[in-house]
């Protein structure tokens, strides 16, 4: 014989379904894997099971409404999807929000980011097996999210972000709540560290495992922590900064390894980076305090001069009687704006930011309407998901859990 017979066990191709389930996805997600042993020859992603249409009902809503659309998208990172769709729609109308607004959106942003980051590190950990990571993160996580409804009125699908500004200012106490929340993270997050970072089964989990180089990442157009876990200190806060970013000291945390355990790092320095941030924000809102939280167009301007009532909810009725009683004029106004909303310049836009996940774009088209004519998102978690199979292949079925997890996807952002 020339050759010898192989083993009829090595040409045996099984094919598996992983989900549809939540394998550290934050959503619903299907894996179709073939494996040859333990070994994944072949992977591929099935999509689709969150969908809620989001970009094709925000055609039938005004331009205001939209924002309670978007934020629930990403539902991980919802103030993210509100300032990119909200500096979408002030690019059309040729407006920018006032600085103190600006200010706003960044703290808020960067606070949503360390949220964020704590939930991948909780819902990865968990999945690799490590139930304190879970207990942890989600502790921190709450933390985060108690601040941010003390600041909003709202843990999660805020709505806080409109085209010109925001809702409303922060309330008068906001110092020291962020002073007290800064103090507590400070000595929360080192525990991460001491936790994970240093755990040999944590790093053999991780090391080696789900490798995507840089020509690997910018031929998938990845971006975010994956891209920069591969070299690349591709962060749009730095290269096209918005919101008022050029005036704040922060730093792009790299790395060259391009494997689960830098994305792992990253995330951590980035929350370490993203206090950093809050805690500049503390000074410049000293400095702007009592500047104005919406632009001045009292046609785009929404909420029309709000002043909330004693539930939270709506406006007060010493504010509607205001109103009443000002003018019919101004009634009218105030009636029109609520249920039509404004009109925005005929145009196309794109607009991007920086989200945990990578980059976050925009594309609306206006016909000059009180409506999008198209909306549609460049999705961070729906691009990122397409270097799945390129991490996974060739490696153990078990690293397919952290090299998912790594990318961080959120399947309400892929749904969409």
């Amino acid at each position: 014989m020339s050759e010898a017979i192989g083993d009829p066990a090595d040409d045996e191709r099984i094919v598996i379904n992983m989900g549809p389930q939540h394998p550290s996805t934050h959503g619903v997600l299907r894996l179709v894997l073939e494996l040859q042993g333990e070994t994944v020859t072949q992977a591929r992603s099935v999509i689709g099971y969150l969908h809620t249409g989001i970009e094709k009902n925000m055609e039938y809503r005004t331009w205001t409404q939209g924002v309670t659309f978007v934020t629930r998208m990403d539902y991980l990172g919802p103030l993210f999807n509100e300032t990119a769709y909200c500096l979408a729609v002030e690019k059309l109308l040729g407006v920018t929000a006032p600085p103190r607004a600006q200010l706003v959106r960044v703290l808020l942003m960067e606070l949503n980011r360390i949220s964020s980051h704590l939930v991948y590190m909780a819902t990865g950990g968990m999945e690799l097996g490590s139930s304190t990571a879970m207990t942890y993160g989600f502790r921190e996580r709450e933390t985060v999210l108690h601040l941010l409804e003390q600041l909003t009125g709202l843990r999660m699908n805020h709505a806080f972000i409109r085209p010109g500004g925001v809702a409303q200012d922060l309330p008068a106490n906001t110092e020291a709540l962020l002073v007290a929340f800064i103090a507590e993270m400070k000595a929360k997050l080192p525990e991460y560290d001491t936790l994970l970072t240093g755990q040999p089964i944590w790093r053999n989990r991780l090391e080696g495992v789900g490798y995507l180089p840089l020509d690997g990442c910018l031929a998938l157009g990845v971006t975010g922590p994956v891209l920069r876990s591969a070299g690349l200190a591709w962060d749009l806060r730095k290269v096209e900064p918005y919101c008022g970013y050029e005036d704040f000291e922060f730093d792009v945390p790299t790395a060259t390894e391009a494997d689960c355990l830098a994305r792992y790092l990253l995330r951590v320095q980035e929350m370490h980076e993203s206090l950093g941030i809050v805690e500049q924000c503390i000074d410049k809102l000293r400095a702007t305090a009592g500047e104005p939280v919406m632009v001045a167009d009292k046609s785009i301007a929404w909420p029309a001069q709000l002043s909330v009532g004693s539930d939270g909810l709506g406006n007060s009725l010493e504010h509607v009687k205001k109103i009443m009683g000002q003018s019919m004029e101004s009634l009218i106004h105030h009636f029109k704006l609520v249920t039509e909303g404004f009109r925005v310049p005929p145009g196309q836009v794109y607009s991007s930011i920086e989200s945990p996940r990578g980059e976050l774009g925009v594309h609306l088209v206006s016909d000059g309407g009180t409506r999008p004519l198209r909306a549609h998102v460049r999705e961070p978690s729906f691009v990122n998901l397409q270097a799945m199979p390129a991490m996974s292949e060739g490696g153990l079925v078990a690293d397919v859990i952290a090299s998912i997890a790594s990318i961080d996807p959120v399947m309400g952002g892929v749904d969409r």
